[in-house]
């Protein structure tokens, strides 16, 4: 005979729930994307910890209540726009990250542990004033990322040979050829070390590679033994760090909407409601971090009908009057993949 599942009622559950070792606070987080002058922009707040962390920058965050917000969009929108006065536009949810030892603050906290739902917002409010709040180029936490102007010479002088000591170091400590292989290609694959063509959809893994060999200082704030390795050491700041696990949330932001621009239109959250083409390639260029072919750009854009004209001229850029366009909805209902698949100029992606 089978043996009959045992039955577990949901008051058991949440009893078992409610007797755990640590109460689990579910935190929400936004990283919320301007494009401003050819930059992207990231809102940044202020935090209690900011002076023991020399002032690092966060996130906006906060907890979510379910006995006042339904939803958990709904808490994340309501609470960003009473502390900043912003209003969100475009929002989706990220991840979930809810590992433990994210950060070392939970160690101080023993009696729980903090869940958090990342989410990306994109919004064309720039301008707008806000309370408590400021934007910030998100290329000062990754400099690694803006190839516009070619390769950023961070990733010569101080990433790659950094990395190279890393994989020398963990060699010695486990000698076996697959493991020290295993680093070895993390390294030429995220960085395009070798001969590797640079993925702009990898700032996560990016970011990950760098805590993991204890490059960035917040693995030095959260104790990792690579980090600690390096102390006394002279290694540069690579790029301008985030409280708890802040910057990963936001990397994992920037690989989500690099690659959602090329399948859907978010890109146009980010325009006003007329644009010209030359002002909607730098802002996707922003976004990218890479410099695109103009005549392609307008060719591709034009050709998947994502725009219409609005027969009128803008002088915005300071020359010749452009013509403005606006963005064709009706694209969405059109076919499931309305986004730019670029090709990022030969000239700059190969530097």
């Amino acid at each position: 005979m089978k043996a009959k599942a045992p039955n577990i009622s949901v008051q058991s559950a949440a009893e078992a729930a409610m007797r755990a070792d640590k109460a689990v606070v579910i935190g929400l987080n936004a990283a919320i994307v301007t494009v401003s002058e050819n930059e992207p922009k990231i809102l940044i707040v202020p935090h209690d910890e900011a002076e023991d962390s020399g002032g690092w920058d966060a996130l906006p965050f906060g907890p979510f209540n379910p006995m006042q917000h339904r939803t958990l969009e709904i808490g994340l929108r309501s609470w960003v726009q009473e502390q900043t006065h912003l209003e969100l536009g475009y929002v989706e949810q990220l991840y979930t990250f809810g590992d433990r030892g994210r950060h070392s603050l939970e160690a101080e906290t023993p009696g729980e542990h903090v869940v958090s739902v990342g989410y990306l917002a994109l919004t064309r409010g720039h301008d707008e004033d806000l309370q408590g709040a400021s934007w910030s180029d998100w290329y000062r936490h990754f400099p690694w990322e803006d190839w516009r102007e070619g390769k950023p010479a961070i990733i010569d002088q101080a990433i790659v040979p950094l990395l190279r000591e890393w994989v020398s170091r963990q060699a010695e400590a486990t000698p076996d050829e697959l493991s020290r292989g295993k680093r070895r290609d993390r390294m030429r694959l995220c960085f395009g070390v070798d001969g590797v063509a640079w993925d702009d959809e990898k700032a996560l893994e990016r970011y990950e590679l760098l805590y993991s060999a204890g490059l960035v200082q917040e693995a030095a704030r959260d104790g990792r033994p690579n980090a600690l390795a390096l102390a006394g050491q002279n290694v540069p700041p690579l790029g301008r760090p985030m409280q708890f696990d802040h910057r990963r949330i936001l990397a994992t932001a920037m690989s989500r909407l690099r690659a959602k621009i090329k399948y859907r239109p978010v890109a146009f959250e980010l325009m006003p409601p007329a644009f010209t083409l030359y002002e909607l390639q730098k802002t996707v260029e922003a976004l990218l971090g890479l410099h695109v072919h103009k005549q392609n750009f307008r060719r591709l854009v034009e050709n998947a009908g994502l725009v219409e004209r609005t027969g009128r001229m803008s002088t915005r850029t300071g020359g010749r009057p452009a013509e403005q366009f606006r963005f064709r909805r009706e694209v969405l209902n059109e076919r499931p993949a309305p986004g730019l698949r670029l090709a990022p100029s030969r000239s700059r992606a190969n530097s």
